[in-house]
């Protein structure tokens, strides 16, 4: 396939600086890019890969220093997902059909277009909408629902009674609706609580590898719509994730914390129970959160601190080698003095 960079624009609403007749035949990073392909420029501090890449054309929100054309976009990201697309259409295709080796169990209702790979096991009751595909050796527990357009890849868990929206992604390994983790302990001995709630996982929602989410004590587990979750992630019972929340790789969420919209927790970052997040709060990667953290705050460290407060802390702690030495010198100096004072 091939299309001239005034096409591409067309395509991803951006403006070309340039010729805007050369012919565009692939896609490629701004490292491996070479002479046909269009590469894309989303961070500044990339300018200099901008100007040496083989790349013949450029996607970016400015064109200034790039002696190559370019296509201006606010969203050089979002536009470069385009054009891959494009150029490398998904032709590997999903499951079609219901495999022979399937268990389809007692009024289970399978809608239009639905996909079950081999071996995977669809419990008693369970509902499956349209063109939903489950791909081979996945669990689907009786009473569960999933929602249409949703793909769910090889080997996950869902356990019973679970609500799964539409167009939702489900990657390998994934378990939802594990039990919850809680004991009562009484004289040394951890007794099992039953774990009776559900996860509720929203439209749009995108769920990576070998991540667990654990079913409510009581009432709900809610991932809200358009909430992306990388691999690894935590999931604790009774959770409650608002809307576009994006979770990052090993983050961990304890029991009955509230995140709100829009919020962004990095990778390893670690939540205590029982606390609230609010909307568009920030934790940075590695951070220990401890308490509840308003809307529209950055925090960062162990335990979690605003982001400013612990960008000075660490800096102070940069000074502490050189604070050291000061502080032996002057008690040396002191010594000194005393010991004058006493000749005298």
């Amino acid at each position: 396939m091939q299309k001239t960079l005034k096409e591409i624009a067309g395509i991803v609403e951006g403006k070309v600086v340039g010729d805007e007749q050369i012919m565009i035949t692939g896609a490629s990073g701004i490292k491996e890019a070479s002479e046909g392909d269009i590469t894309f420029l989303a961070n500044s501090k990339y300018h200099a890969l901008a100007v040496k890449t083989r790349a013949s054309a450029v996607i970016s929100s400015e064109a200034q220093g790039i002696n190559k054309p370019v296509i201006l976009t606010d969203n050089p990201s979002l536009a470069f997902a385009k054009v891959i697309s494009l150029f490398t259409p998904d032709d590997i295709g999903h499951p079609s059909g219901i495999d022979y080796t399937a268990f389809i169990g007692r009024n289970v209702s399978l809608g239009k277009n639905v996909a079950v790979g081999a071996y995977s096991v669809i419990g008693d009751n369970a509902v499956i909408g349209d063109d939903t595909v489950i791909y081979a050796g996945c669990y689907v527990g009786h009473h569960t629902k999933v929602g249409s357009g949703t793909l769910i890849y090889p080997h996950v868990s869902i356990r019973e009674r679970i609500s799964i929206g539409n167009r939702v992604i489900i990657h390998s390994g994934t378990v939802i609706g594990s039990d919850g983790f809680g004991f009562a302990t009484i004289k040394g001995l951890h007794h099992k609580i039953p774990q009776v709630g559900t996860v509720e996982v929203q439209d749009d929602v995108e769920i990576g590898a070998n991540v667990t989410i654990d079913r409510a004590r009581f009432d709900r587990t809610v991932i809200g719509s358009g909430t992306k979750i990388d691999n690894l992630v935590q999931i604790g019972h009774n959770v409650v994730i608002g809307k576009n929340a994006l979770i990052v790789a090993q983050a961990g969420i304890s029991g009955s914390t509230v995140l709100g919209d829009n919020v962004i927790l990095g990778g390893q970052s670690g939540l205590v129970g029982h606390i609230t997040l609010g909307n568009n709060a920030i934790v940075t990667a590695k951070s220990g959160v401890a308490k509840s953290v308003p809307e529209n705050t950055m925090v960062s460290g162990y335990p979690a601190r605003p982001f400013m407060t612990t960008q000075r802390a660490n800096a102070s702690l940069q000074s502490l080698p050189r604070l050291f030495n000061t502080v032996k010198e002057l008690k040396k100096k002191i010594e000194e003095l005393e010991e004058k004072l006493k000749d005298k």
